[in-house]
């Protein structure tokens, strides 16, 4: 016997379309992420200078204020102790803050709270309080600003236990590491290299999939050698990578993306792989997150190195004023001429 099934076609009212990704460049990734985390969960608050009414100096907080309202965007005063301060009160009594430092030049006034209060809560009340918050911080010169503008002071922050440190490179990578960030339990500083927040447009999908923390990503496959960075500098690291399979050389490229804690297993596995290892940062030289990788492999990885370990760095002076920033700011041709000695030794 033959069955009939009835099948009702929809009503075209009821069909929704399949998001589709749309280009966007890293802040507009940042603002992206922002709103799609303030949608999905009430209890996440934002404040900081001018991210309110202004949508923030970079524009990262564009329109949110108008989404979300005046008590879910607030803005603060010019005072960073004050921001951090009440950031770390709001996580603490079950809030999802997001606090924004205008430049990480002005984050020290905030150190204060971050190292002593926001990055021991959990240990001093044994777990009984968590410091769900993130705090943002544009990061890094390329801009042409003043030196308070345009430092890299990670390393200070990855000294302390507690704290992620994370710093995406694209968009898509910004858009996912700051989701996971917002829903992290512990405090995370997300610094955002300012020199590629309009750089670099990528198709990026409002999905709300967040990508993990403490996790390098290999950017790049190779044999030969191995080039480690973060932020802004894996646009030069990559472009290196390309001269120099030109060649011959092939080269595997790791985006480190968090600098605390850091994944030290994708770290050790690359440097076993190809035996020769570039760090690169615009960081100063020394004391940087680029000396505590190279410690590492060379405690773990150095019967299996061909070659000593190289980094590619700022240098250890104050960023200088536009007219010298070039200089200091490591180029394609320092990493390729520092490639060249490794492979060579």
């Amino acid at each position: 016997m033959n069955t009939k099934v009835n099948i009702r076609q929809a009503d075209t009212a009821d069909i929704k379309e399949a998001p589709t990704p749309v280009n966007q460049t890293m802040v507009e990734a940042i603002n992206l992420a922002l709103a799609h985390a303030m949608e999905e969960d009430e209890n996440v608050v934002m404040l900081g200078e001018d991210v309110g009414a202004n949508g923030g100096v970079f524009r990262a907080t564009v329109d949110l204020r108008q989404e979300f309202g005046l008590k879910r965007v607030m803005d603060t005063p010019l005072a960073e102790t004050l921001i951090s301060g009440i950031t770390i009160g709001m996580a603490s009594q079950g809030l999802k803050p997001i606090a924004e430092i205008q430049f990480m030049g002005f984050i020290y006034a905030a150190m204060e709270q971050i190292v002593s209060h926001a990055s021991r809560l959990r240990n001093r009340t044994r777990g009984r309080i968590s410091c769900p918050m993130v705090i943002r911080a544009p990061f890094g010169g390329g801009i042409h600003a003043p030196e308070h503008h345009s430092e890299s002071t990670e390393a200070l922050f990855a000294h302390i236990p507690g704290i992620r440190v994370v710093v995406p490179s694209s968009p898509l990578r910004a858009y996912g590491l700051l989701l996971s960030a917002i829903r992290d339990p512990d405090p995370v500083l997300f610094l955002e290299p300012k020199r590629i927040y309009r750089a670099v447009a990528q198709p990026v999908l409002d999905d709300g999939k967040a990508l993990p923390l403490d996790t390098c990503f290999t950017l790049r496959e190779g044999s030969d050698l191995t080039l480690i960075s973060w932020g802004a500098m894996i646009q030069e690291t990559l472009q290196a990578a390309n001269t120099l399979s030109e060649k011959g050389v092939s080269c595997e490229v790791i985006d480190v993306a968090s600098i605390s804690p850091l994944d030290t297993n994708t770290l050790e596995c690359s440097a076993v792989k190809t035996g020769r290892c570039i760090i690169i940062h615009e960081a100063a030289h020394s004391g940087g997150v680029g000396a505590e990788i190279a410690a590492h492999l060379a405690e773990h990885c150095l019967l299996d190195l061909k070659a000593p370990i190289k980094r590619v760095t700022g240098f250890d002076t104050i960023m200088p004023y536009l007219r010298n920033e070039g200089y200091y700011l490591p180029s394609v041709e320092r990493i390729v001429d520092a490639a060249n000695e490794v492979m060579d030794f």
